[in-house]
């Protein structure tokens, strides 16, 4: 299975610019490409599927332990020739979810990304510290980001001289990719997104090796063992939020309730006006924020979700989805817009992320999703916040900080951490039976 990984030296340093250069040169190329990545982001791969037209999917080691990493990837390039996989912040950042560990886990190639604006020698002090820092290690090499064409002669000695290989460079341009309070804006919001990516795939056709990474060795995956996943003798009929509004959404927790035998049908909180009809709810992250007006107005689909909640169908609702069924969403400038009113009080901004990063949640009743005393790992990544989080799960962050977070029944999860059903599938298998029971439904299971 060939496979390479696009890390970088820091956040900021240009690698998602230059995955999407990659991408998009394979693709014009007729290269089939599928791609990753590392960590909990949703944002990077929505620009992959733009490129390619097929699934993005993400890589956790926080989420998943080694065999279900490379479940993940090798089921996301069954119809690839290479996967390319990005890294997270820096190379060795994040601990137990680094692009590091994941390179190590899945045994993968890295090609790490060095923004070379300002430095000259410096480059080569940056290198050797990459290199030596944590060995053994996957650097197979490095690309050169705004590196002026003139030093490229440079470059490439100073990767002879590290033993080290040249994989090329990005010189400066004018196809930035901008960014906002949760990263990168997304992609329906830029014009003339196909243009610019197109424009990338031509600068890296011309500036960057492609054929030494489609000839990297990287061998096989390690072997590892397979999960089973059970399947449910009826078809529950989950309804799925997505638009600009909520388009927070992994592909494994979409494929993995397929696999299971739901069918998901999608909606538009924004556009559409009613609710269709379905066993279950699914709302999930995004920025509602910013059309908390448009939303407000579709009057229809906020009492169709409201009865419906009331009503006892099963709902995961994670962060922006969770601040949708508030009373009230607060943007920036004060004006609170009504919305669902199945929460109360009112989702509010703040200035800075709140309780950032991965948790692991503790459950203190039976609920929706598992049972008490059970764990589930999840992320938390938000400026807005409410006044009533919830109190169905204790959170614990790895340095010892715990809150209380999470409205949760035997019909709902509500909160803002977000879920990877893949971490533990047992959620996604006890969510869907749910579902079947609402809709009058067999919720058992088969027994192959």
């Amino acid at each position: 299975m060939q496979r390479i990984m696009i890390a970088g030296i820091g956040s900021g340093c240009g690698k998602t610019t230059v995955t999407c250069a990659v991408l998009s040169a394979l693709r014009q190329r007729g290269v089939k490409a599928s791609a990753f990545k590392c960590g909990p982001d949703y944002i990077d791969p929505m620009f992959y599927r733009e490129i390619l037209g097929t699934p993005s999917h993400n890589l956790d080691s926080f989420f998943c332990d080694r065999d279900m990493l490379c479940h993940v990837l090798e089921r996301g390039n069954l119809k690839a020739e290479i996967a390319v996989i990005e890294g997270v912040m820096g190379f060795y950042d994040g601990g137990e979810g680094s692009a590091y560990r994941i390179s190590e886990m899945t045994e993968t190639p890295v090609v790490l990304v060095l923004n070379c604006r300002g430095m000259k020698e410096s480059i080569g002090a940056v290198m050797q510290g990459f290199l030596r820092y944590q060995t053994p290690n996957r650097i197979a090499g490095f690309i050169f980001n705004k590196l002026p064409l003139r030093l490229v002669p440079f470059a490439e000695e100073l990767c002879r001289k590290l033993h080290t290989a040249y994989f090329g460079c990005l010189p400066a341009h004018e196809y930035t990719l901008e960014s906002r309070h949760l990263g990168l804006v997304t992609v329906s919001e830029i014009a003339g997104i196909q243009e610019k990516m197109n424009a990338l795939g031509f600068l890296a056709a011309q500036h960057i090796l492609l054929d030494k990474m489609l000839e990297t060795e990287c061998g096989a995956l390690p072997e590892y063992r397979k999960t089973a996943v059970p399947k449910l003798k009826s078809e529950p009929v989950i309804a799925v939020a997505r638009d600009k509004a909520f388009c927070f959404l992994y592909e494994e927790n979409l494929s993995l309730l397929r696999e299971i035998g739901c069918a998901l049908r999608y909606f538009s909180p924004l556009a559409d006006a009613h609710l269709p009809e379905a066993d279950g709810l699914l709302l999930c992250g995004g920025y509602p924020e910013l059309y908390a007006a448009q939303l407000s107005e579709n009057q229809t689909m906020l009492a169709d979700i409201r009865n419906a909640v009331h009503a006892g169908m099963p709902v995961i609702a994670e962060c922006g989805g969770f601040m949708y069924l508030h009373d009230t969403i607060q943007i920036e400038s004060g004006t609170n817009y009504e919305m669902a009113g199945v929460i109360d009080g009112t989702a509010y901004p703040t200035k800075k992320l709140q309780r950032f990063g991965y948790v692991t949640m503790q459950a203190h009743s039976d609920n929706l999703l598992c049972n008490a005393g059970d764990l589930l790992k999840a992320h938390e990544f938000h400026y807005w916040d409410c006044p009533n989080a919830g109190t169905g799960f204790t959170a614990s962050k790895a340095d010892g900080r715990t809150w209380e977070c999470c409205h949760v029944s035997d019909t709902m999860y509500a909160g803002f951490p977000h879920l990877y059903f893949m971490s533990d599938i047992r959620a996604a298998l006890k969510f869907a039976a749910a579902c079947a029971k609402y809709g009058g439904k067999d919720e058992s299971y088969s027994a192959d």
